[in-house]
């Protein structure tokens, strides 16, 4: 059966980090490459972190119906799951990891049902998130400020998710990521 695995969390709280190990760890899953509009950050590149598009291209690929799930996050900054993606990694045989965002983890967790693997990775405190996107180094500090009240928004929508995995310690939230995975793939 087609499966997919489904990474929601607030901006900060490890979910790039574990999704990257996961993918490390089991080479039968396949990242699904998001799209977005957002600027790239640092060392992000085209059609390997993200397909960034204009808000305009982004706009078309909805209306053309190209989109399993996308989310106006703020005000012309689009994320969205191209069905096209996602028919490409099956079309390997593997099973397809997503990042994205909360809502649209619960968009995903959705639209496949039962195919779906969807996890929450949840901060241990929003202080430790602040902390953590401030020595992150990648936004100014009003970014910052809307992330963390974003962040206090999104952990509300926690139990929509099949688990909840707390990241206070990454070790130990790996272990528990690399036991969910096994579970859920068979391995």
């Amino acid at each position: 059966m087609n499966k997919v695995i489904i990474f929601s969390a607030p901006s900060g709280s490890g979910k790039t980090t574990l999704v990257k190990y996961s993918l490390e760890r089991f080479p039968e899953l396949e990242f699904s490459i998001s799209c977005t509009t957002r600027q790239p950050r640092g060392n992000e590149v085209d059609a390997v972190d993200y397909h960034f598009l204009t808000p305009d291209q982004f706009r078309q690929k909805i209306a053309e119906g190209a989109f399993v799930e996308y989310e106006e996050v703020y005000t012309d900054k689009y994320y969205g799951t191209l069905k096209s993606e996602v028919e490409k990694i099956w079309a390997q045989g593997k099973t397809v990891i997503f990042d994205v965002d909360v809502k649209g983890g619960i968009s995903l967790k959705k639209y496949f049902g039962e195919k779906a693997l969807s996890i929450f990775i949840e901060p241990p405190s929003i202080e430790e998130l602040e902390r953590r996107l401030i020595t992150r180094n990648t936004d100014d500090s009003d970014t910052i400020k809307t992330r963390v009240a974003k962040a206090e928004e999104e952990m509300a929508y926690a139990g929509e998710f099949d688990k909840i995995v707390v990241n206070t310690d990454l070790d130990d939230a790996k272990k528990e990521i690399e036991s969910l995975i096994k579970n859920f793939i068979g391995n």
